[in-house]
This record gives structure tokens, C-alpha cells and sequence, in this order.
């Protein structure tokens, strides 16, 4: 399977990365930290944080949400090995659909790349379904096209009830690091 994109940097891929338990801020930059870590990839640009109610389970904290941009040498599969890897590294555990966790990272999309199997599916079926995605996506990659011709900024709808930005990462885990001292 050829990953397309230029051979010295790797293909171009986008990963949706999503927290409503404990330190919301510090756990996606902790999963940004050790993504980054692997030499297969390389990130180039992350997304504001945009706060989001949850979906299908609602009695849940809300959610932080956040798109990054990166260059992949891995396979699609080694990627998602990748972020299985951190998610589980940091503890999270499946045992409800669409329940609380303390990182979720979704392979968005990879370049021009179709993936269907039982364990993966690119672009990511549901992508185009949820503002909490394209908002954050449609920042980091406005003429970006999505899997139904549309760009990017096409698609979001950063007006939608449900996402709000909430900040830039580095200014949300001061807030918490701030929080966590004062109880």
C-alpha cells in the first residue's frame, strides 16, 4: 500500500485527539508529547482545543477535542498500532462505546489513502459527521479536501451549539496546573 506524499518526510495524515477525564489539557498534550516521540512521525501543526458536550453517552464531563497534522513514515496500520499504544499508555480503558476516557486519538484522515478492514477505516467513517473534528481540522487545513469533495472550511460549522474554543493547549494546562495547586 503506497502511503503517497513525499518519501523524506513521510505522508501527510491527520489524527483527532479527544479527553473528558481528569487533567483534560495535560492528557492530550501528554498523548501529543509521546506521539511525537515516535521517529515515524513527525508532528507540524496542532489545532486550538475546542470544549464539546459529549455525544451518544451525555452523562459525562464534556470533552476537549483537538486535530493535529503530522508527517508519517509508519504504514496506516502502524499508525493506529501508534496511537492504541498511547492510549494505553495512558491508561485508557474500553469498556463503554462512546463513554469517558482520558485520551482518545482517531486516525482521521492519510493523505489520499482508503483503508477498509475490520480495524481500520480511512478517511474515518464518521469524520464528516462531527463538528468536534472539522472546527478543529478546518483551522489547521482550511482548503484540506475532505472524502465528499468539500474543503475543509466548507464543512465546519464553527458557529454549531456544542464547540466552543477553549484556548490554546499550552494556556489550558497552565489553567489546570493553577487548579491542581489550589486544591
Amino acid at each position: 500500500m503506497s502511503t503517497a506524499g513525499d518519501p523524506s518526510t513521510g505522508g501527510l495524515c491527520y489524527l483527532g485527539l479527544g479527553a473528558n477525564l481528569a487533567r483534560r489539557a495535560a492528557n492530550l498534550a501528554r498523548a501529543l508529547w509521546l506521539l511525537d516521540a515516535n521517529t515515524g512521525l513527525s508532528l507540524c501543526r496542532i489545532s486550538s482545543i475546542y470544549e464539546t458536550a459529549p455525544e451518544g453517552i451525555t452523562d459525562q464531563p464534556a470533552f476537549l477535542n483537538m486535530v493535529a497534522a503530522a508527517h508519517s513514515r509508519l504504514s496506516p496500520d502502524e499508525l493506529l498500532d501508534l496511537a492504541l499504544a498511547v492510549e494505553e499508555r495512558m491508561g485508557r480503558v474500553r469498556t463503554v462505546k462512546w463513554g469517558p476516557r482520558v485520551i482518545d486519538i482517531d486516525l482521521l484522515m492519510y493523505d489520499d489513502v482508503q483503508v477498509s478492514s475490520e480495524h481500520l477505516m480511512l478517511p474515518h467513517p464518521l469524520m464528516l459527521q462531527r463538528q468536534f473534528v472539522l472546527v478543529p481540522l478546518a483551522e489547521i487545513a482550511p482548503q484540506l479536501r475532505l472524502p465528499d469533495g468539500r474543503f475543509a472550511t466548507e464543512a465546519a460549522r464553527p458557529d454549531q451549539v456544542g464547540v466552543q474554543m477553549a484556548g490554546r493547549l499550552a494556556q489550558l494546562v497552565r489553567g489546570e496546573q493553577k487548579d491542581a495547586k489550589l486544591t
